[in-house]
């Protein structure tokens, strides 16, 4: 009788989930939205008349690499080890040959010892902040930035403090940065290439971020960890070089992902870095080893890390974003469109053309066009478009980019 006047009263309105899962329910992506409504549309008028710029799934096959290397491990490998438990931190061989890898490219010396396996840079950046956060702990990030960052923040209760944007680059603003840094700062996270701008963070502004954080540092005689978020590193265009930050910030902690690098974001497969030199590293080891086990990850996905560790060389072929890059940026300054060409990542940030960006992305919905606006981004005024689509989808689209304009500046 409890129970069933219990389930009665939850059914009368009586709340069933945590508040923080509420607020967390009721503002749910606007990306993710945004992507339900691709599919609701594409109902109506037909997939191949929607245009969906909402996702940065990615759009180029992965490497024919990954098939080859899943094929072998799974004829030539102990099926027992394959499939089952290993440190929670990943297999000791897996984190061996990334170190080695990344030694190779950057002139670093790391070992396996400096890599923990994650699931995707998303789950790696929730293992460092598990890490080392407190309650009412404080992380600085640059608008714009990539969302989620509120809530990976949220999960373990510190607070997310956002440096207003640069919009004449969409560098770093530094003068506004260092204000933002109290007692309370025990991270700053950074995303080069950046989501949703496709800008890359010039070795200059690394060199002045990394005198900055050591500075307040000292002045504070606190410890300040620089997590550098880099799913896209390996998406950049016209040589234009990504900096590696531990070179320049020994408390930095780098958050890698082979999600956009070999087209697997279904896999779940990343790994984080932590320098030898950096404060506290061997608790910082041991908490990462722990939180991967006790946020429920446990590991990650053991097959996947086997295949990617013989294809750290492998690239998909960027060489179609840029394509892609190309022709929408061309195409929409020369319907009117203000944007800073992006270097990296597959995004272009543009100026929405009036104030309110969320009515801008409503009246390209006229237009069967799916954009994201730039306050998901903590930027109101612009709008982002994930170009890792088909070339056709863009051609399709350029009629509809260029009628909207149309609309605002006739």
């Amino acid at each position: 009788m409890v129970l069933y006047i219990l389930k009665n009263i939850g059914k009368e309105g009586m709340q069933m989930i945590s508040d923080k899962m509420r607020v967390l329910v009721n503002s749910s992506s606007a990306i993710r939205a945004m992507f339900e409504e691709g599919k609701r549309l594409a109902a109506i008028y037909g997939a191949e008349n929607v245009y969906d710029f909402s996702l940065g799934n990615p759009s180029v096959e992965p490497p024919a690499e990954i098939k080859d290397a899943i094929i072998d491990i799974l004829q030539e490998e102990d099926p027992g080890m394959i499939h089952g438990y290993m440190n929670n931190s990943g297999y000791e061989d897996v984190r061996q040959n990334i170190a080695l890898s990344l030694n190779k490219r950057f002139g670093t010396v790391f070992g396996a010892e400096n890599i923990v396996m994650t699931v995707g840079a998303a789950g790696g950046l929730n293992v460092i902040l598990k890490c080392i956060l407190n309650p009412g702990d404080e992380v600085i990030t640059f608008a714009p930035y990539f969302g989620e960052y509120r809530n990976y923040v949220s999960n373990f209760d510190g607070v997310l403090v956002t440096v207003k944007p640069n919009t004449k680059d969409f560098q770093p603003n530094l003068d506004e940065f260092e204000k933002n840094i109290t007692g309370k700062t025990k991270a700053v996270i950074i995303n080069s290439p950046n989501n949703p701008t496709g800008v890359v963070y010039s070795e200059e502004t690394i060199i002045k971020l990394a005198e900055i954080l050591e500075r307040k540092q000292k002045e504070l005689g606190t410890v300040i960890y620089l997590i550098s978020d880099e799913p896209y590193r390996e998406l950049v265009y016209d040589g234009v070089e990504v900096p590696y930050l531990t070179k320049y910030y020994k408390n930095t902690v780098v958050g890698y992902s082979f999600s956009k690098s070999l087209s697997l974001p279904g896999e779940r497969i990343g790994y984080l870095v932590i320098p030898g030199e950096a404060d506290g590293f061997g608790d910082l080891i041991s908490a990462a080893n722990v939180a991967t086990r006790i946020l429920g990850f446990v590991n990650a996905p053991s097959l996947i890390q086997r295949a990617v560790a013989r294809c750290l060389d492998a690239r998909v072929d960027i060489g179609i974003y840029n394509r892609n890059r190309e022709l929408m940026y061309n195409s929409l300054l020369s319907y009117g469109y203000e944007c800073v060409k992006p270097q990296g990542a597959f995004y272009l940030f543009v100026k929405a053309l009036e104030d309110d960006d969320r009515k801008f992305v409503e009246a390209a919905k006229k237009h069967n066009i799916l954009i994201v606006p730039g306050s998901s981004f903590g930027c109101p005024g612009y709008f982002r478009i994930a170009y890792c689509v088909d070339y056709s989808v863009i051609e399709r689209s350029l009629p509809g980019f260029k009628k909207l304009a149309e609309e605002y500046l006739k």
